[in-house]
């Protein structure tokens, strides 16, 4: 369950950043940055995009507007992989994980 990313991968004329254009827009007309270690205390898109970013270990910064991801990477590492974790962002069920049914509802009340 769940609906893909698109994303386009651009090179910045910065070096060792990378720039992500997708087909949503995670923040409508508002900027977002963040650094890695600082904490990320809300549950937004763009905290979900950062949160998810930084988990690879590749990402020192993250800035988000709208549709429009930038990420400087960390000393000596490259952008691989991280398209498909934006891809992937709202894929919900991957193979191995269980499809809640309503029966698993019911048995919690």
């Amino acid at each position: 369950m769940g609906e893909p990313v698109t994303v386009i991968e651009q090179e910045s004329g910065r070096h060792g950043y990378v720039r992500f254009e997708t087909n949503r827009s995670f923040t409508g007309m508002g900027h977002e940055s963040y650094r890695v270690g600082d904490p990320i205390h809300r549950d937004r898109p763009p905290d979900d995009v950062a949160r998810a970013l930084f988990a690879s270990g590749k990402v020192d910064e993250v800035h988000v507007y709208a549709q429009t991801i930038t990420v400087k990477l960390q000393a000596g590492e490259d952008s691989s992989g991280l398209a498909k974790i934006l891809e992937d962002i709202y894929i919900h069920y991957l193979p191995g994980v269980e499809v809640p049914t309503p029966e698993m509802f019911a048995s919690e009340g």
